[in-house]
């Protein structure tokens, strides 16, 4: 009877070795076909811009679209001296000197405070457009330069257009000068810089 318990003992110890191995082969499997399954998902969600497939957000050129240039009459603006709060605007120029259809894809300025607006129809090679800039110095008190950067079908690509300021702060704003002066136990803020 101890010979067959024991031999009952070594069965079913080897029964359990055998699948405890067989188990820990086959996690093994299991974890690297998950980790091959991962490396595929990335590899699949991995979007390349010359990807034939792929759709260009929005804002961005189509890369399949054929090159061509562009030139622009000027390519900075100064508006010299103005007040604080003013808005001002500007147009500048350009035309298709490629041989393909221009096709402007975005046009955004740096801040907020600088607004575009450019053509949303292609330019026929040869043909002019306009990019309208306008700027609000609500709040942009000194020296200011922004620039609104255009995506096209252009090479280089892409082009920046800059405009520049020299904004004089408004009477009264707390980036004026301002003099703090003592008058009868109060604090008064002048914002002329002189005191009273």
């Amino acid at each position: 009877m101890k010979k067959g318990i024991l031999s009952s003992l070594l069965t079913l110890v080897f029964v359990m070795a055998t699948l405890v191995a067989c188990n820990q082969a086959e996690g093994d499997k299991t974890a690297t076909d998950a980790t091959d399954a991962a490396k595929t998902a990335a590899t699949d969600a991995t979007v390349t811009p010359t990807d034939p497939n792929a759709t260009p957000a929005a804002d961005e050129v189509d890369p399949n679209l054929p090159k061509t240039t562009m030139e622009f009459a000027e390519m900075e603006h100064d508006f010299g001296n103005i007040n604080e709060g003013d808005k001002v605007s500007h147009v500048f120029k350009f035309k298709n000197t490629g041989k393909e259809p221009l096709i402007i894809a975005s046009a955004k300025g740096s801040c907020g405070c600088t607004v575009p607006e450019y053509p949303k129809e292609p330019i026929a090679p040869g043909a002019e457009g306009q990019i309208h800039v306008e700027f609000n110095s609500k709040g942009k008190p000194n020296k200011q330069t922004k620039t609104v950067t255009i995506n096209a079908n252009t090479d280089p690509n892409p082009t920046r257009l800059t405009i520049k300021a020299d904004v004089k702060a408004a009477p009264g704003s707390e980036t004026g000068s301002q003099t703090v002066t003592p008058e009868g136990g109060q604090i008064k803020i002048n914002p002329q810089g002189q005191g009273k």
